[in-house]
């Protein structure tokens, strides 16, 4: 009876090891993962109710989003709020970089993974109230007018392939919504989601300005730059089909935009060669 008692205990030893082997073989992996989620650094701009500065802290529905991802995830990282054209350099040239929101383009499903859509947006021109008609009648020589666009935005990207030539571009939104309404132009470009937003942080209000035309529908994105681990992205992702699945998703897009609907779908863009 002794040998069976020894031969049980050496069996028990032997799978304790392997047992304690197996958990720290997990917790690395664990812990790798979580660094690989915390080495992204975070970006996005000022671009309200999609995203903001409120005092010491950002905000914004696409902020709220990232910021509930984060929570599955375990990502501890700050989100940062930095001009547009800052972020999308970082986005181009640096590795290991989230930027959000970025809207769909052909071109840039080239240059970056894109994980969304976090809200579909259409792309407009707007002008002063009462001038839409007149501009209307123009026909297509209104693209011989000068539009407003956010630089490097893809609204000036619009724009000018729709056939406008002459853009004027600023730093932000709000300062090409004050000259529109200081009659610098007579066109603005700009995502339907955020114009009343901006008109209220001018001092206007959205009845002041109308709709001329119509020139795109546009989704909006967590765009990665294109040497982040495949790893990482998957974490966010399988992240984002939770929410979608669990309801949350779409209680945060209709708290912040209660006149959209929240895209359910999830879709992922990789450049060419990648993964």
């Amino acid at each position: 009876m002794d040998w069976m008692f020894n031969i049980d205990l050496f069996v028990l030893r032997r799978s304790m090891r392997w047992l304690a082997l197996a958990l720290v073989c997990l917790f690395a992996i664990g812990t790798s993962t979580l660094t690989i989620a915390q080495e992204l650094q975070i970006y996005t701009e000022d671009w309200p109710p999609v995203s903001f500065g409120n005092g010491n802290k950002v905000d914004g529905m696409a902020v709220e989003m990232v910021q509930a991802l984060q929570v599955r995830i375990n990502n501890t990282q700050a989100i940062q709020l930095v001009p547009w054209a800052r972020g999308y350099k970082a986005l181009l040239e640096e590795p290991n970089v989230l930027l959000f929101t970025v809207g769909r383009s052909e071109e840039r499903e080239k240059l970056m993974v894109l994980l969304g859509p976090l809200a579909i947006s259409t792309t407009a021109l707007y002008t002063r109230k009462g001038n839409a008609a007149n501009l209307q009648l123009l026909g297509d020589d209104i693209q011989k007018l000068t539009v407003g666009a956010y630089r490097s935005s893809i609204f000036a990207d619009t724009a000018r392939k729709k056939g406008f030539t002459r853009i004027e571009q600023a730093g932000s939104p709000q300062v090409i919504a004050t000259m529109l309404m200081a009659k610098r132009f007579d066109l603005w470009v700009e995502g339907s989601l955020v114009v009343a937003s901006v008109m209220k942080d001018i001092g206007h209000s959205v009845d002041e300005i109308e709709k001329v035309k119509v020139l795109d529908s546009l989704e909006l994105y967590l765009a990665f730059s294109t040497p982040t681990s495949a790893a990482t992205i998957k974490l966010w992702e399988d992240a984002l089909r939770a929410m979608k699945k669990d309801g949350s998703f779409a209680r945060i897009h209709q708290k912040w935009l209660p006149h959209e609907t929240p895209p359910l779908q999830v879709i992922r863009l990789n450049p060419p060669g990648k993964f």
